[in-house]
């Protein structure tokens, strides 16, 4: 694959710094280290991070070695990116049992045969005083405080806490430690890639090539997708909420969420983008439960949605509507029940694709009769 690697490494990515470098050493055929930190504040990593993770399945399918660092000592500072406040300090306990979740849903994209698993603890839990001191001459409190989210808060008046400042010298180190050739993650995190150079080059490092990819947005559709936000996918969630989840983003994201985490290859995102927002966002659904949980738990999902959803809809808040005489064509129906006001009226309903009976979609064809529900513009009318 080396001979396409970067190429598909620079369709995904926003960023490769420095681009050039990094081209010349995969095509080189050099075996590269590439590092991904996960800081262990939560127990669940989520679909967002499907985007590096495939990412470093590239890198493992051309014979590199993938590093991924358990946050288990930076995770007690937490990490400042993208905050406007200082997050709180977890204790020990909890980040040690929320790591354990992290290994096998690693499992779900890469081999972990082929990874290299490391704890930060290993080397920043056993600095001395000196060793930390050392390590924060090596950059200025100017250069800390350029970051966005610092600058920001520094702007507003917004507390930073003076434990925030060691973050990024430790995520440096942890580049130090294990002697990356490359980093990757979100764009949130290109300041603490970009300082890990800085800080190599002050060990006598040859400084680690960077490759920032974009950040996906919550359920909510507006803030980046998070844990601590509250607003995310977990990769352990039973199918069920993967899918409702899912189902329940904005239709503006559909394309985003598609090309970053579906793994469709291009001709397969086309196809599930061509189609209306709602059924592309049913497909979405059922390729991401399909990713998590295989193929059948990705159709048992699907039919647990549309019978909850869909079916059970037309069931919901029922009128009634004595209906006399044999079978009647719905433009009748629609306007003897008052939901349209006129024939017109309801044959425009009927085309728009308005009309459900028993809950399936409906055109002028189908003839009603006693026992259908039939479902429009929000009312729900059992004909009896």
């Amino acid at each position: 694959m080396s001979g396409d690697l970067f190429d598909r490494l620079r369709e995904r990515a926003v960023q490769i710094h420095v681009e050039e470098h990094l081209r010349s050493r995969i095509e080189r055929g050099e075996k590269l280290r590439v590092k991904l930190g996960l800081d262990p504040t939560a127990p669940d990593l989520h679909v967002g991070h499907l985007v590096v993770l495939d990412a470093l399945r590239l890198f493992q399918d051309d014979g590199h070695t993938v590093v991924v660092i358990i946050g288990d000592y930076t995770a007690l500072i937490g990490d400042p990116s993208g905050r406007s406040e200082t997050r709180p300090m977890l204790t020990q306990e909890q980040i040690a049992s929320n790591a354990e979740t992290y290994f096998m849903q690693l499992d779900l994209v890469l081999d972990r045969n082929r990874i290299e698993v490391r704890h930060n603890s290993e080397w920043l839990a056993v600095m001395s005083a000196a060793d930390i001191l050392r390590l924060m001459a090596k950059a200025t409190l100017q250069q800390v405080l350029q970051r966005e989210d610092f600058s920001d808060r520094v702007k507003e008046g917004a507390a930073i806490g003076a434990h925030e400042i060691l973050y990024p010298f430790n995520q440096a180190y942890d580049s130090v430690a294990v002697e990356a050739d490359i980093e990757i993650g979100g764009t949130d995190q290109l300041f603490n890639l970009l300082f890990g150079r800085e800080i190599q080059k002050a060990y006598d490092q040859e400084p680690q090539d960077v490759a920032v990819f974009p950040l996906l947005e919550g359920t909510d559709g507006e803030q980046k997708m998070s844990k601590s936000l509250g607003n995310y996918i977990a990769l352990t969630e039973p199918p069920e909420q993967v899918y409702g989840k899912t189902m329940s983003i904005p239709d503006r994201l559909i394309g985003k969420y598609v090309r970053l985490i579906s793994g469709l290859d291009p001709a397969a995102q086309s196809n599930v983008l061509a189609l209306k927002p709602r059924d592309a966002k049913a497909a979405l659904a059922r390729r991401l439960v399909q990713r998590l949980h295989g193929e059948e738990a990705g159709a048992r999902a699907e039919e647990a949605f549309f019978s909850q959803f869909v079916r059970k809809d037309y069931r919901a808040n029922l009128e009634e509507y004595e209906f006399k005489g044999g079978p009647m064509d719905p433009v009748s129906v629609l306007v003897g029940i008052g939901i349209a006001k006129s024939r017109n009226d309801a044959t425009r309903l009927i085309e728009q694709g308005g009309l459900r009976v028993n809950g399936n979609k409906e055109g002028h064809q189908r003839m009603l009769t006693v026992g259908d529900i039939i479902s429009a513009r929000r009312r729900n009318v059992l004909l009896k």
